[in-house]
């Protein structure tokens, strides 16, 4: 192959997924063996969430994977810049072309319209989405809603006939009828692009040959070959990496399992044994072979050997690669200089002493008084959850309720309000009943240290994998229960805005 170029485009909007390091890993690789050019950019089209502190960490957590780019917003290169934010108007000159071709519409829908619609399709058992009510609008009638001031989004039409078919370089021939593909949104009220017209546009300018991305955009990949045809640009070789699957069967998740790369880097993973892992995930070595170097991949890959079906996450197979990791790559005498980097180092160290000065008897108290921060996976037993009129149902809710109002703030003050806040909406006590419930889940014990300021030291990764992993000793909580928890959660905070605002 010559001049290839591929790109990871993750979007700045939470921690670094595992995901995004198993799709940009595999980028990487394919760029490398074919001597070719990797490109990382910026998806941030997302002003609400997207924030620099996440675009950050993104760089923090591929560098920490030992994976590389040769092209991006930190770096530059000849096809930026590399971040949407800073690419608005190029996407409003091409939404325009496609008006004027004929290939997209003004839709002014208003919220209570699309509420109407999807009332209404629920009802009668229809696909769920936008029923195309603005699409035939003729330029006049256009013209007299725009001079009403009348908000409006700019989207695809996408043809009502016939199919779509491409060949996926993984999948092969996958075919697509036009009638389940909705018109999708292109340009937002706002003025800011989606997705798939910043994608496609930025793919085209940036010369990008192969388009390697999750399996979950599959779905997507016709509205984008409408789009190059639509636009007249070459289109890219597809080509959709297998899904990685939780212990459910179904895509990993971060509201059930511990998904990001800072975990894996706090819990003292090594970074070429999650590499190695994440290699086995959507690959297979032609020699079976399973523990091996980076460089041997890249040297010796074949796309063909990609696999297509899910790939399950096996922690524990991850734990045997890591084992193996430290067993045949760090000698003996450099093994307590690593451990300390991992989390002894001197600054760590310092937030447990004001943690552990007043409640030791002796010097060999704190092993047994701060063992926790130092382990993984903490020996959870029935009885530590029994308390007195709560069943485990309720202390299912509890943590649930608490990862929600947490979200991305996991500071001493955060914690200590969502534990009020929790034991409020839920009518419990709070020391009785919240207080042990978070000692047995951060701990693994009824007590111990300052519990607020330990979980803050402790940080949100490991935390919230303590959090995940409670649920699932306790029984877990199906994906129909926590949808209706969320929706109870939202409600509530919007009963809690409107009484502030009352009073």
């Amino acid at each position: 192959m010559e001049n290839v170029r591929v790109r990871i485009a993750p979007s700045p909007s939470g921690d670094p997924h595992v995901g995004t390091a198993f799709i940009a890993l595999f980028n990487m690789i394919f760029a490398r063996h074919f001597k070719g050019t990797f490109v990382l950019r910026i998806e941030d089209t997302d002003q609400s969430r997207s924030t620099k502190e996440f675009e950050e960490n993104i760089y923090k957590a591929l560098k920490w994977c030992n994976i590389t780019w040769d092209e991006g917003p930190d770096i530059g290169g000849p096809y930026g810049p590399y971040r949407q934010s800073e690419r608005f108007s190029i996407y409003q000159e091409y939404a325009q072309m496609l008006l004027d071709k004929g290939y997209a519409y003004k839709c002014f829908a208003t919220a209570e319209e699309l509420l109407e619609m999807r009332e209404l399709a629920k009802k009668m058992g229809h696909r769920i989405g936008y029923d195309r009510r603005y699409r035939s609008l003729s330029k006049e009638e256009v013209a007299e809603k725009e001079a009403k001031g009348e908000p409006y989004v700019i989207r695809l039409k996408i043809p009502l006939q016939g199919e779509c078919v491409f060949e996926d370089a993984i999948k092969g021939r996958i075919t697509t009828p036009w009638q389940d593909i909705d018109d999708q949104i292109l340009i937002k009220s706002d003025g800011f692009p989606t997705y798939h017209l910043a994608n496609v546009v930025d793919d085209h300018l940036m010369k990008i040959t192969h388009v390697i991305r999750g399996d979950e955009w599959i779905s997507s990949t016709a509205k984008h070959i409408f789009l190059y045809e639509a636009f007249g640009f070459s289109k890219p070789t597809f080509m959709h990496m297998p899904l990685l699957l939780g212990d459910d069967g179904k895509k990993l998740s971060k509201r059930k399992n511990p998904t990001s790369v800072f975990y894996f880097q706090k819990s003292g993973y090594l970074p070429e044994a999650l590499v190695n892992f994440l290699t086995l995930m959507g690959y297979s070595m032609e020699d079976a072979e399973e523990i091996y170097p980076l460089e041997k991949i890249i040297s010796t890959f074949d796309p063909t050997r990609i696999g297509k079906s899910g790939a399950f996450f096996d922690q524990k197979k991850l734990d045997w690669i890591n084992q193996k990791y430290i067993i045949e790559t760090i000698e003996e005498k450099d093994l307590w200089k690593r451990i300390q980097e991992w989390s002894f180092q001197e600054e760590f160290m310092q937030k447990l002493m004001s943690l552990a000065h007043t409640r030791m008897k002796t010097f060999s108290d704190f092993i047994p008084l701060c063992d926790f921060f130092f382990a993984d996976r903490l020996d959870l037993t029935e009885s530590l959850f029994t308390i007195k009129g709560v069943d485990q149902d309720t202390i299912k809710q509890v943590l649930q309720y608490l990862l929600f109002f947490l979200q991305e703030d996991w500071s001493k003050e955060n914690i200590e309000k969502a534990s009020h806040e929790v034991a409020k909406r839920c009518n419990l006590h709070h020391k009785k009943i919240i207080i042990p419930i978070l000692f047995a889940t951060i701990m693994g014990k009824r007590k111990g240290p300052p519990l607020f300021a330990s979980v803050a030291i402790l940080g949100k990764e490991r935390a919230r994998a303590r959090f995940l992993r409670a649920i699932q000793f306790l029984g877990g909580i199906s994906n129909k229960k926590l949808l209706s928890m969320k929706k109870f959660w939202e409600s509530e905070e919007i009963l809690a805005l409107d009484s502030n605002k009352k009073s």
